[in-house]
């Protein structure tokens, strides 16, 4: 029988490389079939390393929080919320309530996904990065994913989310599309 699924927020930068450990292993899952694989394996270098995380954990502007499965179990997935207005352009067009939440990164890995569990981490971690997104203030929370990972946009549409624009993302000098999803709070 499955370990119930725990979500905490990461307030120790010690741990910043367990959560890149699993930010390594579960970003490859989203990306879209005609990525090149070293153009992953530098995003991962670039944006998934721990003091990116520990710069994160340590900020006020972002709250990271880990999935385990049961107490003290390992992370088995991961996401991150960042509570400040959007930068990107295209992002900025169509979120422009204020406070608002990115929820930017969110992954599980695979054997940990939905089938068969009570609480799935992907939900848990999301319900908890909207409720700490509430407890912000934030008026909204938005989020970007690949326009051709319709498993992930399912899951989004699942738990709230609507779709409200349309954005580039930077792999790594290759350019990938990402449909802009809003969730009202």
């Amino acid at each position: 029988m499955p370990q119930p699924v725990l979500v905490e927020v990461v307030s120790d930068a010690a741990h910043a490389a367990d959560v890149a450990a699993i930010a390594a292993a579960t970003f490859p899952l989203a990306c879209p079939p005609h990525s090149r694989p070293e153009d992953i394996a530098g995003h991962i270098r670039d944006n998934l390393r721990p003091e990116v995380f520990a710069h994160h954990i340590e900020s006020t502007e972002s709250d990271v929080l880990v999935a385990r499965a049961g107490i003290g179990g390992r992370i088995v997935g991961y996401a991150l919320a960042v509570h400040t207005a959007p930068e990107h352009p295209d992002v900025a067009a169509v979120v422009t309530q204020r406070p608002v939440t990115e929820i930017s990164k969110m992954y599980v890995a695979p054997e940990h996904h939905a089938s068969g569990q009570q609480t799935p981490p992907s939900h848990a971690l999301m319900h908890t990065a909207l409720e700490i997104a509430r407890g912000r203030g934030s008026m909204l929370a938005w989020l970007g994913v690949n326009q051709e990972n319709v498993r992930a946009q399912r899951f989004y549409t699942k738990m709230g989310f609507v779709r409200a624009g349309v954005k580039t993302f930077d792999l790594h000098g290759s350019v990938e599309h990402d449909f802009i999803f809003v969730h009202q709070l």
